[in-house]
């Protein structure tokens, strides 16, 4: 995973939303939601996952249970490889994230370690074609193994 910290300065809310929705479409992540972060540990097996955190602060845990706990405010970014566990732990009242994932992928929701089918659709699924934050071209390969 990759944390970027104040990828945004800080504003309004809805004006951080929106800033972050205009950033990953452009970069080829449509948004898909604004919301705030399951408080279970969950995971995505169909899509790799971009959070921009738009208001507010949440202690998060990613790497799914006993994994590493980081805290986030608005203007933070988190980029999700496929599989990646995650789940929010404590929250300002005014916590909210964008979420999006890239072109042509399509999230589900697991609660629970992936199946053996899951998994194998997890190892071939497609690296995005550029990075939701900067722009950058090319898989991200070289950044998650």
């Amino acid at each position: 995973m990759i944390l970027y910290r104040r990828s945004l300065p800080d504003g309004q809310a809805e004006e951080t939303a929106a800033a972050f929705e205009m950033l990953f479409e452009q970069n080829g992540w449509p948004p898909q939601w604004r919301d705030g972060v399951f408080d279970y540990h969950h995971n995505h097996s169909t899509a790799h996952e971009v959070l921009g955190f738009a208001a507010g602060w949440a202690r998060l845990i990613f790497g799914g249970p006993g994994g590493r706990e980081v805290r986030v405010a608005a203007g933070d970014v988190a980029l999700l490889p496929v599989g990646t566990g995650h789940c929010r732990i404590e929250r300002s009242s005014d916590f909210w994230a964008v979420g999006a994932y890239p072109r042509g992928q399509n999230f589900d929701i697991l609660r629970n370690a992936p199946s053996a089918e899951a998994a194998r659709s997890m190892a071939n699924l497609d690296f995005p074609n550029s990075d939701p934050v900067s722009g950058v071209n090319g898989p991200l390969t070289r950044l998650w193994r």
